[in-house]
């Protein structure tokens, strides 16, 4: 048996891989400047991904290929946390529209 690991080798430096260098740097640096948001790199697929660290009912998690795309998709989560959509309530006929602001006894005023 031979090799660097052997009973009795010296030990010896091996030199260390740094993959997609540039694009794990661009995933810290998102990380920092964005607060709410956790950012990595994805060695194997190649992608950047974020995910949300705000309360939210269901997690909330982006994927682009480029950090360009990515805060573009962590802008419009954001956008999207703060606009909720209104409750719907069906009307006859199966018709849905938004609920009023003054509703009465289930009706509309």
């Amino acid at each position: 048996m031979t090799g660097r690991h052997r009973d009795g080798q010296p030990y010896s430096l091996v030199y260390r891989r740094l993959w997609d260098g540039p694009a794990r740097a661009e995933a810290e640096r998102l990380n920092q400047v964005w607060a709410n948001w956790a950012v990595l790199y994805s060695l194997s697929k190649r992608s950047f991904y974020a995910m949300a660290t705000w309360d939210s009912p269901q997690p909330v998690i982006v994927e682009d290929a480029t950090s360009e795309g990515l805060e573009e998709r962590m802008q419009e989560a954001e956008i999207l946390r703060f606009v909720a959509p209104s409750p719907v309530r069906r009307g006859r006929r199966g018709r849905s529209f938004p609920k009023g602001p003054r509703e009465r006894d289930g009706r509309a005023a």
